[in-house]
């Protein structure tokens, strides 16, 4: 028997008492600028979210974490700046990672997208979605953080 949890944690970005207005004049991603990119994992599998989650915090990002895509948009729509997307492809029932990285492309295009995978064929589909390229199961959390900060370079650069 499988069961779903869900387990969404977002640590304030500016202290209760910093205006609104200052939140405002920082802008990337999905229209913030942090001294500190930070990563939305999506990932089904707990134990697997937690492993890359605590290994991206260890390089310096800072991460949030969604164990499924309703959870992923509800963190974007809570306006945190989220300046990559890494996201599994098979999320369970619900919307899967292809369908929330149009949708996140759609609602905001800044953000940096990477899918991940075991499935060979998902490859070929998520080539138009990807920033960087497909992530196939099992990764090295070595190449993977290698490939986002590539990735954050190159935007950045051509941005700048």
């Amino acid at each position: 028997m499988r069961s779903n949890l869900s387990l969404v944690w977002v640590a304030p970005d500016r202290p209760v008492n910093s205006s609104p207005s200052a939140e405002r004049a920082r802008k990337s991603g999905n229209g913030h600028h942090t001294r500190q990119s930070t990563i939305l994992v999506v990932e089904d599998e707990l134990l697997i979210r937690l492993a890359i989650s605590d290994y991206l915090r260890d390089c310096g990002y800072r991460v949030l974490e969604a164990a499924n895509a309703n959870d992923a948009q509800q963190i974007l729509r809570a306006d945190e700046p989220v300046e990559v997307l890494f996201s599994d492809i098979d999320l369970g029932p619900g919307m899967n990672g292809f369908a929330l990285a149009r949708w996140v492309r759609q609602e905001y295009p800044a953000v940096r997208i990477v899918l991940t995978s075991g499935v060979v064929r998902s490859a070929e589909d998520a080539a138009e979605l990807c920033d960087g390229p497909f992530v196939r199961k099992p990764y090295s959390y070595e190449m993977l953080a290698d490939q986002i900060k590539q990735m954050l370079a190159r935007f950045q650069r051509s941005r700048g």
